[in-house]
C-alpha cells in the first residue's frame, strides 16, 4: 500500500502536465500517481499512458468521459490505494524537497497514531510576476506536534486552507461520503471545506510544498472566466453555506475557521457580481446574502459583521468603488487572479 495517493485531474493538459507528474515522481514508490484523463481531446490520454508504461505500479492512467474537475476527484478517491490522499491539478506542481519531507512526516505519523489531515504551505506562481507569494500558517498552527481545532489560532484574511495546502487521510474522506458535483468548476473549495468537521487530528508541516500556477490562458480562476461561470461559483458558495449551517453547530471547534473561510468565498462571489456590473448581478448579490440569512440568522450575522462582510455591503456606487478598490489591492498583494 503506497503512503500517499496523488490524483492529477487532467483535461486537455498535454502542454503542461509533464511538469506536474515529474514533480510527483520524486516521491518514488511511496507515491501512487493517478492521472485521471477527463475525456481530453488532445494528447493528454497518450501522455498518461506513456507514464503508466514507463512507471508500472507507480503511475496509473484512468480514462473517463468528460465530467468536470469534481468527477475526476471522485474517481481518484474511489481508486486510491494510498493511506493519504492529495489532489495536484495538472497545471500545478510540487516542490521536490518538500515532497520528500512530507513523505517522511507521513511515515512517522502513520507509525504512531496517524492523523486526519496534514497542512503545508502553498505558493502562488503567477505568470509574469517576478516574485512569488506564499500562504503560510506559522503563527496560527502549532508546529512539531499533532493538535486539534481548539489549538488553531485566528487566521488573517490572506490565510485560508485551500485544497492545495491539504493532505487528508483517505479513509476519512470515504467514511464521510465525500462526493463532488460533476460539470462544476471551483469544487476545490468543497474539498477544502466539507471534510473539516470530521478532522480531529491535525499536523502542520512548514514547507512550501504546492506550487499553484496562475496565469494560463482560459484558466478557471481567471477573473473574466470566473465572471462567465458565476452560476457555478454561486452554486459552490451555496453548498458550503448550507453545509456549515445544517451540519456544523456553532459549538464545534472547527466552526470559527469554517465561518472565516466562508466569509472569504462570499466576498469573492459578491465582488465578481459587482465586477460584472449589471443590475441582475446586483440583485443576485442581494439574493445570495438574503439566502444566507434565511438559512441561518446567526451565520449571516457573523459573516456580515466580519471585515469582508462589511466591505461587501458599503452602500451606493461609491461603496461599490471602495469594495472593488479593496479587491484590487488584495489581488496585487497576494497574487491571485
Amino acid at each position: 500500500m503506497p503512503l500517499l495517493t496523488a490524483v492529477v485531474p487532467s483535461y486537455n493538459s498535454a502542454d503542461y502536465m509533464e511538469r506536474c507528474v515529474d514533480s510527483l515522481l520524486v516521491g518514488g514508490a511511496d507515491v501512487e500517481i493517478l492521472i485521471v484523463n477527463d475525456g481530453s481531446r488532445d494528447a493528454t490520454g497518450a501522455i498518461a499512458d506513456m507514464y503508466e508504461a514507463r512507471y508500472p505500479g507507480r503511475v496509473r492512467a484512468i480514462h473517463k468521459p468528460n465530467g468536470g474537475h469534481g468527477s475526476t476527484i471522485n474517481v481518484g478517491l474511489a481508486e486510491a490505494r494510498g493511506r493519504y490522499f492529495k489532489v495536484v491539478d495538472s497545471d500545478d506542481w510540487v516542490d521536490a524537497d518538500a515532497l520528500v519531507e512530507l513523505l517522511a512526516t507521513l511515515g512517522r505519523l502513520e507509525a504512531e497514531d496517524g492523523v486526519d489531515m496534514v497542512v503545508s504551505n502553498f505558493v502562488y506562481e503567477k505568470e509574469g510576476r517576478a516574485r512569488t507569494s506564499a500562504v503560510r500558517y506559522r503563527r496560527v498552527l502549532p508546529q512539531g506536534r499533532v493538535f486539534g481545532w481548539d489549538q488553531v489560532g485566528r487566521m488573517r484574511k490572506t490565510q485560508y486552507l485551500l485544497m492545495h495546502s491539504l493532505v487528508y487521510r483517505t479513509q476519512l474522506l470515504r467514511d464521510m461520503g465525500l462526493e463532488l458535483p460533476e460539470h462544476t468548476f471551483y469544487v476545490d473549495n468543497i474539498v477544502a471545506y466539507m471534510p473539516l468537521p470530521y478532522v480531529q487530528r491535525l499536523y502542520y508541516l512548514d514547507v512550501d510544498l504546492y506550487r499553484y500556477y496562475i496565469g494560463r490562458e482560459g484558466q478557471s480562476v481567471a477573473e473574466q472566466v470566473m465572471i462567465s461561470r458565476l452560476d457555478q461559483q454561486l452554486r459552490v458558495n451555496t453548498m458550503m453555506m448550507e453545509h456549515v449551517a445544517r451540519e456544523v453547530s456553532p459549538g464545534h471547534p472547527a466552526y470559527r475557521y469554517m465561518t472565516h473561510y466562508l466569509e472569504i468565498v462570499c466576498a469573492v462571489s459578491s465582488t465578481l457580481l459587482l465586477r460584472s456590473g449589471t443590475r441582475d448581478a446586483l440583485l443576485t448579490k442581494e439574493a445570495l446574502w438574503r439566502g444566507i440569512r434565511e438559512e441561518d440568522e446567526l451565520l449571516h450575522r457573523r459573516l456580515r459583521r466580519g471585515a469582508l462582510g462589511q466591505i461587501m455591503h458599503l452602500p451606493g456606487r461609491g461603496g461599490r468603488r471602495v469594495t472593488l478598490a479593496a479587491y484590487r489591492a488584495a489581488q496585487w498583494r497576494v497574487g491571485f487572479n
